[in-house]
């Protein structure tokens, strides 16, 4: 079993690997931490979804804006869409799943607002569609997704592909950036 433990760990480790090898995905952390300073400083929102563990990491991604991150400073204007659960299910029951996202989205969500969808396949539907209306108002998305970047590669403004198809993988180094990203934004917001 051990030897197994070890093979995991160094399987995560080769993704990061590439990842850090991946000058792309360097400049995609760059210029979405420079988008998003930019649009909090208008007034502006950042939003988070995702599915499953997926959603997990959009809600922890949000807490580090909302709460803190290594600063103790004034909160960042971030949730995650998922946390309101009587309108998740009230929504998927009376509409759909696939537009659980949308719907907010299309309701809350302005103009020069990020929207940040987290899928290793890329093809999550609910965020598919998240990514249709926010083109439609104006919202910027940014996709973290896996290798190929599945449907969400066209509708991401900016794309964080993960070099990998593994889903527990790439969600180890959808955490690891969008811990980078948080750290970076809050350093370069609040000086």
């Amino acid at each position: 079993m051990q030897s197994k433990i070890k093979e995991i760990i160094s399987a995560s480790i080769a993704v990061k690997e590439k990842v850090l090898q991946d000058e792309a995905i360097v400049k995609v952390i760059e210029d979405i931490t420079n988008l998003t300073v930019a649009a909090l400083k208008n007034g502006n929102r950042v939003y988070f979804c995702g599915n499953g563990g997926s959603a997990a990491d959009a809600q922890h991604l949000a807490a580090e804006f909302s709460g803190r991150f290594y600063k103790d400073r004034d909160a960042l204007p971030a949730e995650a869409l998922h946390v309101n659960t009587s309108y998740l299910t009230a929504v998927a029951n009376d509409y759909s799943y696939d537009v659980v996202y949308a719907r907010l989205v299309k309701g809350i969500c302005n103009k020069g607002d990020v929207l940040i969808g987290l899928s290793t396949s890329g093809n999550s539907g609910n965020i598919v569609k998240a990514f249709e209306v926010a083109r439609e108002k104006g919202v910027t998305t940014i996709g973290f997704t896996g290798e190929s970047g599945g449907k969400m590669k066209e509708l991401s403004d900016y794309l964080v592909n993960v070099p990998s198809k593994d889903t527990p993988r790439i969600q180890e180094s959808h955490i690891l950036l969008g811990h980078i990203y948080c750290q970076l934004v809050e350093e370069k917001y609040f000086g």
